[in-house]
């Protein structure tokens, strides 16, 4: 027994022999090589959606090149409104979209802490509810200087103003409006809008003086508008309009600038469960 644990003894080595496995080299761990070799997993396009559904709607009105801009629908490929039409149209909604702008800018709320213009007095009566505020006043100002860019407009009458404002003798157009319908909403973030009217110029009137054609000229009967319509300044911009011929909507791309057709033919169900809130 002692010598068979003599460690000076030499042992067959077949006694000690095992059997071998060979395993691979365990490979370290590489950030830079899993995120070279990684596929991410292909996600559904919101983007994408929304341009397959105004191609839809594009294409339902009749329009088989995709997508509509408000000046190519009105234009003469379109509802071909005219030229001196087309004109105020694209100034009208160049000066909706710099309101939009100011609207949604986080420094309007210091416009009426920093001006004198609101005249607003702590504890004062209801007479103080519809005077002017800051951002009512700018937006009529935008929206005079593009009427007055365009060349066709004679008479501006807007809620801001105290009477209409004769601008040219060769417009043939008057427009009335209210530039910012709602802004004292806009502190609680809820939508406002621009609401205007198109009439054509009264041009038996020419002979009066500027201040009596102006006023005459403003309150035309509604049946006489030959365009009409609003912009809704919320999560989107949304431009809606009728020339005679059905009430159509446009979206304010930011990317491109452009409002683009995606409300063609708005028309009210014949029936339907309706609630109006507001007043």
């Amino acid at each position: 027994m002692q010598q068979l644990l003599s460690p000076f003894t030499s042992y067959p080595s077949t006694l000690f022999l095992l059997n071998s496995h060979s395993f691979p080299p365990k490979r370290q761990f590489c950030l830079r090589d899993s995120l070279s070799s990684y596929t991410p997993p292909k996600m559904a396009s919101f983007s994408g959606f929304i341009a397959k559904s105004q191609r839809e709607m594009t294409a339902a009105s009749g329009d088989t090149r995709g997508f509509s801009t408000l000046m190519e629908y009105a234009g003469k490929g379109g509802l071909d409104v005219g030229d001196e039409m087309l004109v105020l149209l694209y100034h009208i909604q160049y000066a909706c979209k710099r309101i939009a702008a100011l609207v949604a800018s986080p420094f309007n709320c210091a416009l009426g802490k920093h001006s004198g213009l609101t005249g607003v007095i702590s504890g004062a009566g209801d007479s103080d509810r519809d005077k002017p505020k800051p951002l009512d006043i700018m937006a009529n100002e935008i929206i005079l200087s593009s009427l007055k860019s365009s060349g066709n407009v004679s008479v501006m009458a807007s809620e801001e103003d105290d009477a209409p404002i004769w601008i040219t003798d060769n417009g043939p157009f008057v427009v009335v409006l209210d530039p910012l319908d709602g802004s004292r909403n806009i502190d609680a973030s809820i939508p406002t809008g621009t609401i205007f009217g198109i009439y054509k110029r009264l041009v038996e009137l020419d002979h009066l003086p500027p201040e009596e054609k102006a006023s005459l000229n403003s309150l035309q009967s509604g049946t006489r508008l030959v365009a009409a319509g609003y912009v809704l300044y919320s999560s989107a911009t949304i431009l809606c309009a009728s020339f005679g011929s059905g009430t159509h909507a446009f979206t304010l791309d930011h990317l491109t600038g452009d409002f683009i057709l995606t409300h063609p033919s708005i028309r009210i169900p014949p029936r339907g469960n309706m609630q109006h809130l507001g007043g």
